[in-house]
């Protein structure tokens, strides 16, 4: 078992502001959101406790929000793609 880490990300395009994700042994095990659409960011946050990183960011890469070309969900795979990055260097 590794270290729990806390990754913080400035969001690009959404209402959102800021993400602070927990994560331990490739396992999102909690999430914050500052910022936005406080019940939906609430039912992300259920809903992608306990889950890999891989399955997160399959799940919600591309998703859009109005005409916006990104959206919370797509900006919380990116955090976890350089997180990603960032580890396997």
């Amino acid at each position: 078992m590794t270290d729990e880490k806390i990754i913080q990300y400035q969001t690009k395009g959404t209402c959102c502001q800021l993400m602070q994700v927990k994560v331990q042994d490739d396992i999102v095990m909690d999430a914050e959101f500052y910022g936005g659409c406080n019940g939906n960011l609430k039912g992300i946050k259920e809903l992608i406790k306990g889950m890999k990183i891989d399955d997160v960011i399959n799940k919600l890469s591309g998703i859009t929000c109005g005409p916006k070309p990104t959206s919370c969900p797509d900006q919380l795979a990116k955090c976890l793609i350089e997180y990603k990055q960032s580890v396997s260097v």
